[in-house]
Parts: structure tokens; sequence; C-alpha cells
């Protein structure tokens, strides 16, 4: 699978949290910052999460965000588009809330990116059952 790359276009960080509020200045506050789902039963249904994107570059482009499951065949959850412009050498902020997604089962899920309808970037986010890790974690003491 090849990710598409623009030159006059970087995406700098993704973040997955709890959510997102807009302070004064435009400043960011980022709550419950998080890299893996750890669960003590599944399937789980998160109430609300955000993915925070922030870009550097130039132009006027069309975002989505959508997770996949751990075979990549079925979106479990896929954002609206929204356009967001950069002036050359600035930077802009995209968020996406996504509210009661449920994860069926444990496994490594696709955060995908994508920009003008091409997959740009993806990280893995780890749903993982606590009572099989705790499991395993005993066999060794």
């Amino acid at each position: 699978m090849s990710l598409k790359r623009d030159e006059k276009l970087e995406l700098v960080y993704t973040i997955l949290c709890d959510d997102v509020r807009l302070e004064v200045g435009n400043k960011l506050s980022l709550m419950g910052v998080f890299q893996n789902i750890m669960v003590q039963q599944l399937p789980v249904s998160l109430i609300k999460f955000a993915v925070v994107n922030h870009w550097r570059g130039e132009g006027a482009h069309l975002s989505e965000v959508r997770i996949l499951s751990p075979d990549r065949q079925q979106p479990i959850v896929v954002s609206q588009p929204t356009r967001f412009e950069i002036a050359p050498g600035g930077f802009a902020d995209n968020i996406s809330f996504f509210v009661n997604v449920t994860f069926p089962v444990a496994g490594r899920y696709w955060v995908q990116t994508l920009v003008d309808s091409m997959l740009f970037d993806e990280q893995p986010l780890v749903v993982a059952d606590a009572r099989a890790f705790e499991s395993t974690s005993n066999a060794v003491n």
C-alpha cells in the first residue's frame, strides 16, 4: 500500500485523546492522551475520543480520518471530510471527533489519515484485553 506524499504538506504529528478544547489564544488543551486502549472486557465502546492532526506546509486540502479493523477490511468509523488551508510557511490543526465507537475484538486497529481522498499516513491503535495480559504476566511470576 503506497502512501501519498505531497512535498508541500507535512503531517507533523497525530495524537489520540479523550477530548480537545480550544483555549484563549488558539491554544489546544488535550485531555486523556493515549496510544493504546486496555480494557477489562470486549467489545468496548468509547463514548468520545478525538484524533488531532497537526499539519505544516501550504495549500488547501480535504482531510478525512478512518479507523480500520485489524484485518484492514472493515471501517470501524470514518470522519466527515473537512477542509483545511495553510498559508505558505504556516500550520493547521485538524481535529476529528468520534462518539460511541465500538471496538469488537482485541487487536491492532489502523488509524488512517487521508488527504484529498488519498492515504497520507497510518498509525496502529492497539486494543488489548487486560485480563489476557494479566494471565500471561501472572504465569511469569
